[in-house]
């Protein structure tokens, strides 16, 4: 088979969260697995490291509210399995203009699903949140009890560890250059820039932002998936304050909707700071990024004076962090069977759009049930096919291989 390295039912190629979750999916099942990563487990370079993520429930998109509301019970699975906590619960608040197709949507969502919700206006949420939420006369706000903190990358590494207790195999610093049809023994051949070479009966394809690069070059299928690099910002509370803004309390993680979404979360890993960013980033080679300050300072400024009285200190963040992602046009993920030469034999799970960490445990699950099974169970699927992008992806004649 020319194979230099061992045999295995699946090889998945990146270990940021969506690989390492279904790492622990198909090594649980008895399946002989393993995990390729190009970098050091646990790097800062793709979009599974930092100190916070939002889950909420509420979307202006339907299908993901059951996607959110089960990965709500899987976090807390995986957290018994491995003695410690890395989702930490909390309200949420959605805020918008009262004609805000999306946030519509969020309030639509929360009656279809009979989620136990209010929706606020200025001076109510005013009252609410005892000032510490402010929003134009034209907005309504939306407060449920569906939010929460995931961290990061101490979830990343607890899927990793549960994935190694069931006999997965990890190897980091290894980056994979080619992935082969067999055509003669069936399955595939994956291939390090190292020389390496590894049989899998299956293969998943996790890599984040570097998504379109390797399955172009392995295929010819040009998805489109954009590299987006991103910054969170952290920002000091003004003496006096702090405790008003802590998890646990009633401070929620927010979501503000409008041509800057932007959101954050109640105070956690830094004392006295709160996260508040914006969604989205600057397009980006991910191998040559430009480690630059940030999108829409001005606006994310402007919007934390109105919005929290002069209460955080605007003058500038005291923590920066940069980040990935992996964007599509539509936000939408990216879970199906690569097809073409290598049909149901390579899945991909990418272009989560910045949003995908939270579903991580559903997502592991599914990109499993897809290599084991060669099906998913009780998701709908539709929304998340390459072949929706017909019009936008071209497929080239690849490199014979």
């Amino acid at each position: 088979m020319g194979v230099s390295g061992e045999c295995f039912d699946v090889i998945i190629i990146g270990a940021g969260i969506m690989g390492s979750s279904t790492a622990y999916q198909t090594a649980k099942r008895g399946l002989k697995t393993l995990v390729l990563e190009q970098f050091d487990f646990l790097h800062h370079r793709g979009s599974s490291h930092g100190e916070t993520r939002t889950i909420r429930a509420t979307y202006p998109q339907d299908y993901y509210f059951p996607m959110v509301m089960e990965s709500y019970k899987l976090w807390r699975q995986a957290e018994a399995q491995i003695g410690y906590k890395v989702y930490y619960e909390a309200h949420h608040f959605d805020m918008g203009h009262v004609d805000d197709p999306d946030f519509r949507a969020v309030i639509a969502s929360c009656r279809k699903h009979s989620v136990p919700h209010q929706i606020l206006r200025p001076d109510q949420v005013a009252q609410k949140f005892s000032g510490r939420f402010f929003i134009p006369h034209n907005w309504l706000g939306v407060s449920h009890a569906l939010g929460g903190v995931i961290k990061p990358t101490k979830a990343t590494a607890m899927y990793q560890a549960l994935a190694q207790k069931y006999g997965a195999v990890l190897r980091d610093n290894r980056e994979v250059v080619d992935i082969k049809r067999d055509n003669q023994n069936g399955g595939v051949i994956v291939v390090t820039a190292g020389g390496e070479s590894f049989w899998g009966k299956k293969c998943v394809v996790t890599v984040g932002a570097w998504m379109n690069k390797l399955v172009k070059a392995v295929s010819g299928i040009e998805l489109p998936i954009q590299p987006l690099e991103t910054h969170v910002f952290y920002w000091r509370i003004k003496e006096g304050h702090e405790e008003k803004y802590a998890i646990g309390g009633d401070f929620p993680t927010f979501a503000s909707y409008g041509e800057t979404y932007i959101y954050g979360t109640p105070t956690l890993e830094y004392p006295g700071l709160i996260k508040v960013a914006v969604h989205g980033g600057n397009p980006c080679d991910p191998d040559n990024r430009p480690w630059g300050s940030g999108t829409k300072m001005d606006v994310l400024k402007k919007w934390i004076a109105r919005t929290f009285s002069g209460v955080v200190d605007t003058s500038d963040p005291v923590v920066k962090q940069a980040c990935m992602y992996s964007w599509t046009p539509t936000e939408d993920f990216v879970i199906d069977f690569l097809g073409g030469r290598f049909g149901k034999d390579v899945v991909v799970g990418g272009g989560f759009s910045g949003h995908g960490f939270k579903m991580a445990p559903v997502i592991g699950q599914v990109l499993a049930d897809l290599a084991a099974e060669g099906e998913a169970k009780g998701v709908d699927m539709s929304p998340f096919r390459i072949g929706r992008f017909v019009q936008i992806c071209r497929l080239k004649e690849g490199p014979g291989k």
